[in-house]
């Protein structure tokens, strides 16, 4: 800011010069004071300079019919890959739902692409109004056991670390390596202290001297707390919770229980990773205020969830809030109870109205991100187990999350050992391929629960390393949508007696579609419909999300990556045969 800007910053809070906007007759919700207030907002130059019964003349007014104007929510941990579309759409699907700003973990495309990935997500940010707070990602790939696109160690991130639209470190997934101090892993921590920057958390299920020795590096946050225990002990030894409810995980209802009048302010709401289905037929984080409130939540705690305490935790002390020299950052609700948002403010221009996003998008160039899916040596062939005995682990699905169960089961096997598929015990089998460096690795598991009876589903969207993962009724069904994922460089796949039933491209590194939020419903619509109708799966599995997260190693209690079957508990692979 230059002494001539400030000067006129000052002169039109002093009111001597028009505000460039006047937001009138409406009823501002203060999450400073916890008051709700009759009066007006004046804004120039992007802050606010005047609030309440002060009046203001304005180049521009805007008569808010007595509504209540609150500060823009705040997603406070998303991926926005998970969208399965581009920052610039995303923008345009959740902003005018009320988020003005997301806190954004980027280690989805880095994990694909490394620092051309993040590159690519810092250019497309500039281009939507939606302000992007991003965490360069700590754990590329998220543990030693997988073969992600990239490795990005301390050195690597140093530069962009630095940068001011990266907060901090994001999710440090590899909690036993902080734990364990291995060299690698206190790097990464060390440089974020250095450059002065955050340490955002996840650890499920670490409790007692672990979580102590997790904290003790500096751990902030955490979005995988599963029961309001694990909650209330974080928020004693000093963490934020972070309350997840997006597509695939949904925490909200549990744990909103363990928040009190005492605690309420160490509590943030987050998505983690939502997709256009459930933003623009359920919301974003307007949903989550709703459900808040809807369980016995105060309006206002609610919002100060998604607004100030997400802003605090992540030391951006400008936006949240409605109080003098903040970001214009505001929505108009309705009401205080369905929070639908009639207009939206960002940086004071008003940029949506009536669920209508008003900005022109221009979209980044995405030629640096796709061809991304780079396949050697895969067969029909190789997705034959070799079964020693019937007695077999399974990868559990729970319902309503990421977390899966190990369990044994007894399973059919033909003349060479290989899994015969039975549709009345609920178990297929499911393959993770390598995409990114053509080293041939293909890990087989069995998954029971996902209650798919006939074909197969493939998907480029595998967490966190993002290989292929598909799984299905056949070898030659698998086969069949792997090799058409192949051909149209990433996306998601359904195969049904060898034909493709639906398919998807994900042009942007295998993990998002260059298509608008709206067209991206349309076909996920679609696809989930005849995943369900044709294929067979659960109506209560999610059919492509929950697959993707079947890869995850860093999630209780058992998934499968290229390199094989992983066992979270004891942190090592673990053959398919328990016999």
């Amino acid at each position: 800011m230059t002494k001539t800007e400030l000067k006129n910053l000052i002169d039109a809070a002093a009111g001597r010069i028009k505000a460039d906007l006047v937001i009138k007759n409406c009823k501002i919700v203060n999450v400073l004071s916890g008051e709700i207030t009759a009066g007006e907002v004046a804004i120039f130059d992007g802050k606010i300079i005047g609030m309440g019964n002060e009046i203001y003349d304005g180049k521009e007014t805007f008569d808010a019919g007595g509504k209540y104007l609150c500060p823009g929510f705040i997603d406070g941990h998303i991926h926005i890959e998970s969208s399965y579309i581009s920052p610039e759409e995303l923008g345009k699907i959740i902003v005018p739902r009320g988020t003005t700003s997301i806190i954004a973990d980027p280690h989805e495309i880095a994990n694909v692409c490394g620092l051309t990935g993040l590159k690519y997500m810092l250019d497309a940010a500039k281009r939507t109004k939606l302000n992007i707070v991003y965490a360069m990602p700590s754990c590329v790939p998220a543990t030693p056991f997988e073969d992600a696109g990239a490795v990005i160690e301390a050195a690597d991130m140093a530069e962009l670390l630095g940068d001011e639209n990266f907060f901090g470190l994001g999710e440090f997934m590899n909690a036993p390596g902080i734990i364990n101090c291995d060299d690698k892993a206190l790097d990464k921590i060390l440089l974020a202290k250095k450059l002065g920057k955050l340490i955002d958390g996840h650890a499920p299920n670490l409790t007692g001297k672990d979580l102590n020795a997790y904290l003790s590096a500096g751990v902030g946050g955490d979005h995988e707390c599963t029961t309001v225990e694990e909650m209330h002990e974080r928020i004693a030894k000093g963490m934020y919770v972070l309350i997840r409810e997006g597509s695939a995980c949904h925490n909200l209802k549990t744990l909103i229980k363990g928040v009190t009048p005492t605690n309420s302010r160490r509590v943030l709401l987050c998505s983690d990773d939502c997709q256009p289905k459930t933003i623009l037929e359920l919301g974003h984080m307007d949903k989550n205020i709703r459900m808040c409130v809807e369980e016995g939540i105060d309006p206002i705690t609610a919002i100060q969830m998604a607004t100030i305490n997400v802003a605090e935790s992540v030391g951006i002390y400008d936006r949240g809030i409605i109080a003098i020299g903040a970001h214009a950052d505001l929505v108009l609700l309705d009401d205080l109870k369905t929070f639908h948002a009639a207009d939206v403010w960002i940086g004071g221009e008003h940029v949506a109205k009536d669920g209508r996003y008003l900005p022109e998008i221009i979209p980044a160039d995405i030629s640096s991100v796709r061809g991304s899916v780079r396949v050697k040596n895969f067969s029909v062939d190789r997705l034959r187990m070799n079964l020693t005995g019937g007695k077999v682990n399974v990868i559990g699905i729970e319902p309503g999350g990421v977390v899966t169960k190990k369990y044994l089961a007894e399973v059919k096997r033909d003349e060479t050992g290989d899994f015969i598929f039975d549709p009345a015990q609920d178990i297929c089998k499911v393959a993770v391929i390598e995409r990114h460096h053509e080293t041939g690795k293909v890990g087989l598991g069995l998954l029971g629960g996902y209650g798919i009876k006939r074909g197969a589903v493939a998907v480029s969207v595998a967490h966190d390393s993002h290989n292929i993962i598909a799984a299905g009724v056949s070898n030659e069904e698998i086969f069949c949508a792997v090799e058409a994922l192949i051909k149209m460089e990433g996306g998601m796949v359904l195969v049904k007696d060898g034909k493709i039933i639906s398919m998807i491209p994900l042009m942007i590194a295998g993990l998002m579609s260059d298509l608008s939020g709206e067209e991206l419903k349309e076909k996920l619509d679609t696809l989930h419909a005849k995943a369900h109708a044709e294929l067979g799966i659960n109506d209560s599995v999610e059919p492509v999300m929950t697959l993707t997260f079947m890869s995850l190693p860093v999630i209780p209690e058992i998934k499968l990556t290229a390199r094989g079957l992983f066992d979270y508990a004891t942190f090592s692979f673990i053959p398919i045969c328990a016999s």
